[in-house]
C-alpha cells in the first residue's frame, strides 16, 4: 500500500503542531518558601533566613514550564538577628525602601534547568539554575530548587573582597544561595 505523499506531509504536520496549550499556574505564596543563605569568606560563618513571595504565575503545557514571572516582597527579608535584618535591607545590601519588589522572569525551563532573568535593585542580569518540577496531588505543581545569585552583579558590595582590601573574616563571599519550594496551581482552580 502506498500513502499519499500530501497526507503524510499532513499528518505529520497535524502530529508536530498539536501541542496542548499551555495552562496558567498561579503560585500559592502562603505554601510556597524562600530561604537565603549567605557566607562568610572565611570561617564557617553562613546566616540563613526567608523572603517571602509576593505573587507569581507561570505556563505549562505538560511537558514545559515557562513565561514565569514571580515577584518577591524584598521588604520581608528575615533573620533571627534583628540587627542583621535591619542591615540586610537597608542600601548597603537591597535598600528594600527604594527597591521593595524583586523579580525573576522565568523564560523557560530547558532539561533540568531555569533560564531567565533576575531584577534586584532595578538591576537586571541573566540567571540560570537547577529545578525540579513534580506534579502534586490534584492538579498542583511543585518547584524546586537552588539559585547561587552573585550579589554585586546588583550593586550590592558590601564587604566584597572584589571591591573592598584587607577585609579579613568581615569579608563576605559574592554569591549567596536562594532555594526555593514553589507551589501553584492552576489559575481555573483558585477562583
Amino acid at each position: 500500500m502506498k500513502l499519499n505523499p500530501l497526507f503524510c506531509f499532513l499528518l505529520l504536520f497535524y502530529c508536530l503542531a498539536f501541542r496542548p496549550a499551555p495552562v496558567v499556574y498561579r503560585v500559592d505564596t502562603a505554601a510556597s518558601k524562600l530561604t537565603w543563605t549567605g557566607y562568610a569568606e572565611v570561617g564557617a560563618w553562613a546566616p540563613s533566613g526567608t523572603v517571602q513571595l509576593r505573587q507569581g504565575q507561570l505556563e505549562y503545557d505538560q511537558k514545559t514550564l515557562r513565561n514565569g514571572r514571580f515577584e518577591v516582597d524584598m521588604r520581608t527579608i528575615a533573620h533571627t538577628n534583628a540587627d542583621l535584618q535591619n542591615h540586610l535591607r537597608g542600601t548597603d545590601f537591597f535598600a528594600v525602601e527604594q527597591y521593595p519588589t524583586a523579580v525573576f522572569e522565568l523564560r523557560e525551563v530547558v532539561g533540568a534547568e531555569a533560564v531567565g532573568q533576575l531584577t534586584v535593585r532595578g538591576i537586571a542580569r541573566p540567571l540560570r539554575f537547577p529545578v525540579r518540577v513534580t506534579r502534586e496531588a490534584g492538579s498542583s505543581l511543585r518547584v524546586q530548587g537552588t539559585a547561587s545569585v552573585d550579589r554585586t552583579q546588583f550593586g550590592v558590595q558590601f564587604n566584597s573582597s572584589s571591591f573592598f582590601q584587607n577585609l579579613g573574616d568581615h569579608a563576605i563571599r559574592n554569591d549567596f544561595q536562594l532555594a526555593f519550594d514553589i507551589v501553584a496551581a492552576p489559575a481555573l482552580a483558585r477562583r
